[in-house]
């Protein structure tokens, strides 16, 4: 099973817009990612303001900080096999 995921990032933000397109082959073999915009909280700003994007597994609170590419998040979402 896929883990649920969210993106945290903001819009206007280019490097939010390469994660988005590093895990599109991802959401293609059925990864849920929710898009989330810091700005909706105060909390949200103050922990990712500087590190956005940032992906965090839902199951296990694990975050992923940018840069990473398909392979190093889908390995980060133990699917390392859909990279191959």
């Amino acid at each position: 099973m896929l883990p649920a995921c969210q993106l945290f990032g903001t819009l206007g933000c280019h490097l939010c817009e390469l994660a988005e397109a590093q895990l599109m082959p991802l959401v293609a073999a059925g990864l849920q990612v929710e898009v989330v915009d810091i700005v909706e909280r105060a909390e949200w700003v103050e922990r990712y303001g500087v590190r956005i994007p940032v992906l965090l597994r839902l199951d296990s609170e694990a975050e992923l900080g940018w840069p990473f590419d398909t392979a190093q998040a889908a390995a980060f979402l133990g699917l390392a096999a859909l990279t191959e």
